[in-house]
């Protein structure tokens, strides 16, 4: 039987395929490599912390989302919902007691294949582009998060801001660090072994008996923020 790890790992590739079809894998290292964090980030970075409710075809639950920690990836969302990209779409891959996952902007088309459900990303149209975000690690006793770098080593991941508990929220990538789009999961459970390796970026605060209730195929039916600190 294949470890939890693996079965997401392989979960995540397979989620996010199409984002290496925009550049060559050295085209999109080199890119986020030059360009890191909120000063050349394609999208504003969030000041502060933002709640965001999320209605569901099971219920409500309340998401916080950390711009203090991780202002980068935090600001991508925060606009993704502001445009209305996550109404309509679904969860499409629910593993129970370890992920929800959704957030695929195709899957609110009902003429996507189920084939292709969890294959997709956010196309910005001011740029006709997918637009992709760095991995976003913030460390305690550094005043900026490192971008583009898994981060596993037990030294460093033991100063993590930011850790896979129960209800945390995260992005979801390909194999690419820098390939994140729309696509995120909550953690059904304690992940510590995803520490380092995905950006996560809030949790729930309000709700989580609703996410642990979602199955796959369950419609994310609107996001929107609710308050800001």
């Amino acid at each position: 039987m294949r470890n939890p790890l693996q079965r997401f790992g392989s979960a995540l590739v397979l989620a996010t395929v199409p984002l290496l079809l925009l550049a060559s894998c050295a085209e999109a290292q080199n890119t986020m490599t030059q360009n890191p964090g909120c000063a050349n980030s394609p999208v504003s970075c969030l000041d502060g912390k933002a709640a965001i409710t999320i209605s569901t075809s099971q219920g409500d639950f309340t998401v916080e989302v950390d711009g203090t920690a991780a202002p980068l990836t935090s600001g991508n969302f925060v606009d993704l919902v502001k445009r209305g990209v996550y109404d309509g779409t679904i969860f499409h891959r629910v593993i129970p007691g370890f992920v929800a996952q959704g957030g695929d902007p195709a899957s609110a088309d009902p003429q996507t294949p189920p084939n292709r459900l969890g294959t997709g990303g956010f196309v910005d149209p001011d740029t006709g582009q997918q637009r992709q975000i760095p991995l976003e690690i913030p460390l305690t006793g550094e005043a900026h998060p490192r971008y583009g770098q898994v981060l596993t080593e037990p030294g460093l991941r033991d100063r993590l801001k930011l850790r896979h508990g129960q209800g945390a929220l995260a992005m979801a990538r390909s194999q690419l660090p820098n390939s994140a789009s729309a696509q995120f999961y909550v953690a059904l459970e304690d992940l510590p072994q995803l520490d380092g390796s995905y950006a996560v970026f809030g949790r729930v605060t309000a709700g989580m008996d609703v996410v642990a209730r979602l199955e796959n195929g369950d419609r994310l039916v609107r996001a929107v923020v609710t308050g800001a600190s």
